[in-house]
């Protein structure tokens, strides 16, 4: 069997062979607000981190903030000297660029599986949630959903204006679900996903979305949970891109407009024993009712990973299909968890109150906890919808009060980390309150 270094070094060299033009490849990573960052590499220096030469970016560029600025979170950033830490290249994930002007590579770098992990990175917070599992003998199968809106490339006095119907040139203002728009928008449509399948993703279903522009992404089960987190956050990446390629803008905004759906990325996650068994098929399906309590009772406590940003909780009621309690439900797409129809092999929960800018690792990890928490207590959940419509109990609606749930909540310490916890919801706070130090232009015709 060939040693780690050996199959990373085989990966580049092999890489090297097929896409000779590339010189440079991107060495990236997901921060906490769901952001790339990375370095740019010459490729034969690639070659040497594969063979083990240290790898190391700044500690701090995790904590981040959406518009890249750092923050004061403890010792962090300003009192830290601001050291760096071993990152490591992620197996399989070497591919090439085809949205830039200039042939380029990519490749996925985490902290996961070093000496010393950050415990802030999303990442290896759900390294940490899968690792455990699977000692319990609990393996989760997961695959990602996710839903965007494609815009005209330029804005209109900083507003997005709707995508141009490339048959009629007329803006494409009308929400429905008609085949014919994926038709007509084809040519980017079917470009995103053959890059995403360059990028060794599993595209499976495509949906032409309720919102004037807004399209669906399904993606394939995997047994790997790293891996499915993996592939909506490069799919993320590559859309955007190619959408500006074909002169869009796509974008994974929770609530873009106001008066039409938001963008959620839906989660599906069933959980198997080491025989392959499913866990919450067993005993009448009663494990599924225990990790659902568990969901919806930690749920209210993760809002600030679910909705990680002021628009995201705009996204939340008032529209088809997105609840404003914590809920459940048989076949109803109303409920935050949703018991989608299936044989007891394939039953499985599906997770849809995430926004579709949340940052993936964290909500697998989150929903994961909730599961582990929920079998654990073995509590019988709320009666589901399909039995009381006004079932559910209240979650927060904006962002401090949100964080106020969250930092203090013991099994989401435990589960996620006490370290990661502290930092995330600090980065949140932070984060809202640099977004409030703007007068909007609606103050000033409402108070001037």
């Amino acid at each position: 069997m060939k040693s780690h270094a050996a199959t990373l070094l085989a990966e580049v060299r092999t890489f090297r062979q097929h896409h000779p033009d590339v010189r440079y490849v991107d060495l990236i990573a997901l921060d906490i607000p769901g952001h790339f960052y990375g370095k740019r590499y010459p490729v034969d220096m690639l070659e040497k981190v594969a063979a083990g030469s240290p790898l190391k970016l700044p500690q701090n560029a995790v904590l981040l903030g959406v518009q890249g600025g750092l923050f004061k979170i403890g010792d962090y950033c300003f009192h830290d000297g601001d050291p760096d830490a071993n990152r490591r290249l992620v197996p399989g994930t070497l591919k090439p660029v085809s949205w830039e002007a200039q042939p380029l590579g990519q490749m996925l770098i985490t902290s996961d599986g070093t000496e010393a992990p950050i415990e802030f990175e999303p990442r290896e917070v759900l390294a940490k949630v899968l690792e455990r599992l699977h000692r319990k003998g609990i393996h989760p199968v997961v695959a990602f959903e996710l839903e965007f809106y494609l815009f005209d490339k330029k804005l209109s006095d900083g507003l997005p204006q709707f995508a141009r119907d490339p048959l009629s040139d007329d803006a494409d203002d009308q929400p429905n679900l008609h085949i014919e728009r994926l038709s007509r928008f084809a040519p980017v449509l079917d470009d995103m996903v053959e890059t995403a399948k360059a990028q060794g993703i599993d595209i499976t279903v495509i949906t032409a979305e309720l919102g004037p522009g807004q399209f669906e992404i399904n993606f394939g089960h995997l047994e790997d949970g790293l891996r499915a987190a993996d592939w909506a956050a490069l799919f993320s990446r590559s859309t955007r891109g190619v959408a500006l390629k074909h002169g869009y803008r796509a974008s994974f905004m929770a609530k873009p407009y106001l008066q039409h759906p938001g963008s959620g990325m839906h989660v599906h996650v069933s959980l198997y024993d080491a025989a392959g068994n499913n866990l919450l098929a067993a005993h009448q399906q009663q494990p599924l009712r225990h990790a659902v309590a568990g969901c919806l009772e930690l749920l209210p406590h993760c809002m600030p990973i679910f909705s990680p940003n002021h628009n995201a909780f705009r996204r939340l009621g008032g529209t088809v299909n997105a609840a404003t309690r914590a809920c459940w439900g048989y076949e109803d797409r109303d409920a935050c968890v949703r018991i989608p129809e299936s044989d007891p092999r394939n039953l499985r929960i599906e997770h849809r109150l995430a926004s579709a800018d949340a940052n993936p690792y964290l909500v697998l990890a989150a929903i994961l906890v909730g599961l582990e928490h929920g079998l654990e207590a073995a509590k019988e959940p709320i009666a589901p919808l399909n039995e009381d419509r006004n079932s559910g109990t209240d979650f927060p609606l904006e962002m401090l009060e949100a964080v106020r749930a969250m930092q203090h909540q013991p099994a989401l310490r435990e589960g996620l980390g006490a370290e990661f916890v502290d930092v995330y919801c600090e980065n949140k706070r932070q984060d809202h309150l640099a977004f409030q130090q703007e007068i909007h232009a609606r103050e000033y015709r409402w108070y001037l």
